[in-house]
């Protein structure tokens, strides 16, 4: 079965990007799949089926110092509230979890990667400490 990646994001906005540009530095390949999305939560349960391996990728917000890669399983239960996983996209990464949950929609396994970020102005280039991590978690997904 395909692991399926999801780097969700806004290339507009700065760090918020990393999702999209982590998922751009992989090779897609009959074992991964992947896609750049948006981040709204109905459209993250049409990705995926039950019988596969996901794993999102998404800038946050969090009391880390930017650059920190967090990595969570998301079917062990919700996401952290302490952590920001909607940034610019409102309803989004954590709000899609648990839609997936509710509907009883989740897939075989659940990973989601947030790169915790500083700069999310419009028209800001990535931050060089999300540059760093981008290219830490596209080197772990290739592996």
């Amino acid at each position: 079965m395909a692991r399926i990646v999801i780097g969700v994001g806004n290339d507009l906005r700065g760090d918020d990007a990393a999702g999209w540009e982590t998922v751009r530095r992989l090779v897609p390949s009959p074992s991964l799949v992947l896609h750049e999305h948006a981040g709204d939560a109905p459209g993250l349960v049409s990705l995926w089926g039950p019988e596969d391996d996901v794993v999102i990728v998404d800038a946050v917000v969090s009391g880390d110092p930017p650059g920190t890669i967090l990595e969570l399983d998301a079917l062990a239960g919700s996401l952290p509230a302490a952590v920001s996983w909607a940034t610019t996209h409102g309803a989004g990464v954590a709000e899609g979890i648990e839609l997936a949950r509710a509907l009883g929609q989740l897939p075989r396994s659940l990973v989601v990667v947030g790169i915790v970020a500083r700069q999310f102005d419009l028209g800001a280039p990535m931050t060089p400490e999300v540059e760093g991590a981008v290219a830490e978690v596209a080197r772990r997904l290739a592996g």
